[in-house]
């Protein structure tokens, strides 16, 4: 078997980001393994994450200093390239005339192509022997120009918008890509679909690393149900038809409670409609939770819902790793029959799916859950075990160094 490479550079769109905590998760993982991970991000995280501050002082954000640095900073770079600066260009001018040389995209190509150069010259300076970038729409399109500038070779994790949304140029992606990796078989099957060869795709899963609970969950409801949902305010999200389902639920005289956390465009919208049809003592809203105190936070709740759904630009989740962190600490889930969710919850064996976009539907599944402890506890158990085998971080860090040796 190959060795592993001397160092590995990461790129993601931000970096330490409270909304892609896997990426630095699984970054972090490397590094205990041995190898030695460089950080690059796109640019600086909206909201970054304050645990993190010893790695956020490593991160470089290739879109630092503005504008007029990515673009003079690049060209100051080139001509350090020599030969390859035509295999790289040639690659834009390919990539510009799938686009339209006239679409906003086809200008963003070439400012991600000069952020390339800048990134080339670093790896080079790092002594970087991999590059593997997490997203397959603009970290994917600046590491592919990088690459073809200092030869250093690059794998892809897809996850979802990147593919369902803002997918461009998927299948020279995975051809220039060592291999273009993804978060599910609904994903795989889905770039299958858009004409990319089986043998350049690879399913590996964004693996948690959250210890089950010290002490073992009863699954013993309270006199009030209590449901838990976590995310960013967006519509994919569906958090207007959970609070909906909740609605439902007390409607039939049905006592629960829904605690909702997370921040987003979308907040007050929930808020209101929250106000509207059963009041906000009903719903409640905790804001954004650290990290660190999630898993906790889940452990105090009867069940965690995730109604996700496809949203008006056809945008949907893969596989929220949230899912993934109420399984691991024995909280029983109910989410929806979309994308990769199945995977993940198995309808009656690792959790509950509704339809999505059906208030009634996901109303249904969470009442069939109060009604009996021994199904939460069973679903809970099976949950936890198959969390552990197939979605464990320890798991998947083997499965992407299996991609990423040289």
């Amino acid at each position: 078997m190959s060795p592993l490479p001397l160092t590995v550079a990461y790129l993601s769109p931000a970096m330490p980001a409270l909304s892609e905590t896997f990426v630095y998760e699984e970054l972090l993982a490397l590094e205990r393994r041995g190898v030695r991970v460089v950080p690059f991000s796109v640019r600086q995280p909206v909201k970054p994450v304050p645990a993190q501050q010893a790695l956020a002082v490593r991160v470089t954000h290739l879109y630092a200093g503005g504008p007029l640095a990515v673009v003079l900073g690049g060209l100051l770079q080139l001509p350090r390239f020599g030969l390859r600066v035509g295999k790289a260009v040639g690659w834009l001018v390919s990539d510009v005339l799938e686009c339209g040389p006239l679409r906003l995209a086809s200008w963003k190509l070439a400012y991600q192509f000069l952020a390339g150069a800048r990134l080339a010259a670093l790896l080079r300076q790092q002594g970087c022997t991999h590059l593997h970038v997490h997203f397959a729409h603009v970290p994917s399109q600046i590491a592919m120009y990088a690459s073809a500038l200092c030869r250093v070779p690059f794998t892809i994790m897809a996850h979802a918008n990147d593919i369902f949304e803002d997918g461009i140029l998927l299948r020279k992606k995975a051809a220039r890509a060592k291999r273009m990796l993804t978060i599910s078989d609904y994903n795989r099957r889905y770039l299958q679909g858009l004409g990319i060869a089986p043998d350049r795709l690879a399913v590996v899963r964004c693996g948690v690393s959250f210890a089950p609970p010290a002490t073992p969950p009863t699954w013993e409801a309270g006199p009030v149900f209590k449901l838990a949902s976590l995310g960013r305010m967006v519509e994919k999200k569906g958090f207007d038809v959970l609070i909906a389902a909740v609605a439902l639920l007390r409607n039939k005289g049905l006592a629960v409670q829904l605690s909702l956390a997370g921040d987003g465009p979308l907040l007050s919208n929930m808020k209101l409609l929250a106000q509207r049809l059963c009041g906000l003592e009903a719903i409640l809203f905790v804001g954004s939770l650290p990290h660190h105190e999630v898993a906790a936070w889940m452990r105090r709740h009867d069940a965690f819902v995730l109604a996700c759904k496809q949203d008006s630009q056809g945008d949907m989740d893969g596989i929220p790793v949230v899912l993934m962190e109420a399984m691991s600490q024995g909280v029983p889930v109910v989410s929806t029959r979309l994308s990769g969710l199945p995977e993940l919850v198995q309808h009656d064996q690792t959790g509950l799916l509704a339809e999505p976009n059906d208030a009634a539907s996901l109303a249904q599944q969470i009442e069939t859950l109060m009604q009996s402890q021994a199904l939460r506890q069973r679903l809970a158990t099976q949950a936890q075990a198959y969390v552990g085998q197939e979605f464990g971080q320890a798991t998947n860090i083997d499965r992407l160094m299996e991609h990423v040796r040289i």
